[in-house]
This record gives C-alpha cells, sequence and structure tokens, in this order.
C-alpha cells in the first residue's frame, strides 16, 4: 500500500513532506519503509494523531537493552518528536520519542517501539541535504549519531 504523503516545499537539498497514516497502519513499520523509499539521512520528525494501541519502550542503562510497556488503549499523541539519520550499515533509521495522554489526562512517554494508529497520524518530515551516521558506542551498545566534519 503506497503511504499518502506529499512534498510541501524543495529547494537547495532541503524537503518537507507531509505524510499521513490511517487507521490500522502500524506507525514505525510504515515511517521506516518510507524512510527508505525516500531515501533519508538526515531529517527531522513531528507529529500529532492518536493510536489505538501503543508499545513505548525505554532504555535500562544498567541492563543494555530496551524494556517495552503496551499500552492497550486508544491515547492521544501529545508530542512527537524524532529523526531519520543513517545506521551504521547505511541504511535510514528511524528514532522517534512520544508522550501520549490517556482519557483521564496522564500522560506516558518513551521510544516508539510500534503503534496501531487511529484514527489519524500527521507527520511532518523536515530534510536536510547534510548526511548523518549513528555509530556504535560501546559504552551504551546503542547506535548514536557522531558528528564528523
Amino acid at each position: 500500500m503506497q503511504m499518502r504523503h506529499k512534498v510541501l516545499n524543495e529547494s537547495g537539498g532541503q524537503r518537507t513532506l507531509a505524510v499521513v497514516l490511517e487507521t490500522g497502519e502500524e506507525a514505525m513499520e510504515r515511517l521506516s519503509a518510507f524512510a527508505k523509499e525516500q531515501r533519508l539521512s538526515a531529517a527531522q520528525i513531528t507529529g500529532i494523531g492518536a493510536f489505538g494501541e501503543v508499545v513505548l519502550k525505554y532504555f535500562d542503562w544498567e541492563r543494555r537493552e530496551y524494556l517495552s510497556n503496551h499500552v492497550g488503549e486508544q491515547v492521544e499523541v501529545a508530542s512527537l518528536i524524532g529523526d531519520v539519520v543513517l545506521d551504521p550499515s547505511g541504511e535510514p533509521s528511524v528514532h522517534v520519542h512520544l508522550v501520549v495522554g490517556r482519557r483521564d489526562g496522564t500522560a506516558l512517554a518513551g521510544h516508539l517501539g510500534s503503534g496501531l494508529v487511529r484514527p489519524t497520524l500527521e507527520i511532518i518530515i523536515e530534510e536536510s541535504p547534510a548526511h548523518l551516521r549513528k555509530r556504535k558506542d560501546p559504552q551504551s551498545g546503542l547506535a548514536l549519531i557522531r558528528l564528523e566534519n
């Protein structure tokens, strides 16, 4: 299925893209596919919308692994920010943090592990002409952005 998107602006190697996900689409799967399709290598992501269910991840420093927190209820996306950079193998890597709000107004936050959109997720991607690359950090075991001249 072709993801709905539109180029809002393109100038000097920079692009602004709008991406709209619909009910039932898995957000990380679709955003990762879009990043590969568009050959994104340095971009910022923002968004709003809602999920019918979502998995938030938290990096446990002592264990050097991500813990998953499944939220099996309708939540509003209060804040979604992230980036796309090249991973150590040279492939686009999507990294998203978000805050979601529950019906009672409480909030949960973490890395977006997965999320089933309901009814929409509206994303703006600001692409830069520069490339960013992740390298494995020996202390944490994570692939982290390393700025190179």
